[in-house]
């Protein structure tokens, strides 16, 4: 991770307190509440194996997003319970961690190198993490479909 200093409002959010979304209703609760804010157009979805966006999504952008990730989620975490979805207030959320299924370790617990979520979606412009987190190729393909990038 690049340095930045703690004065990084994303930085500091970023390694801030976060609540599990362990059940799968939470985690519709959470969609649900994330999709009534859309329209704001203050999110960024950022892929942290990618370059931060420079701009919020719009709000088409943003639920396709989520209708996207919530699908992955469901499909490649074929468990009875979520665990990998991370929000910093579950009633005004501001800051959402996505872990890869894929790219799990160790997620809870201690670990001495954590493993970095997959996506952020932040009321905050994204510092750029893009080498912390390497992404397999099949995620990169993934992730440049969904929002046609070149």
């Amino acid at each position: 991770m690049r340095s930045e200093g703690s004065s990084n409002p994303f930085l500091e959010c970023f390694r801030g307190g976060f609540s599990g979304i362990l059940r799968w209703h939470e985690l519709d609760e959470l969609w649900k509440t994330l999709r009534d804010d859309a329209d704001s157009e203050e999110w960024y979805v950022y892929a942290l194996s990618e370059e931060p966006p420079y701009k919020p999504a719009t709000a088409q952008q943003f639920i396709r997003f989520i209708d996207e990730i919530n699908t992955l989620l469901r499909t490649d975490h074929a468990q009875d319970y979520c665990g990998i979805v991370y929000v910093d207030d579950r009633e005004k959320p501001a800051f959402v961690k996505i872990y890869d299924p894929n790219n799990l370790g160790v997620v809870c617990g201690f670990s001495n190198r954590p493993p970095m979520p997959g996506w952020t979606l932040s009321k905050l412009k994204p510092l750029d993490i893009t080498n912390a987190a390497p992404a397999p190729a099949s995620r990169k393909r993934w992730w440049r479909g969904l929002f046609r990038m070149g």
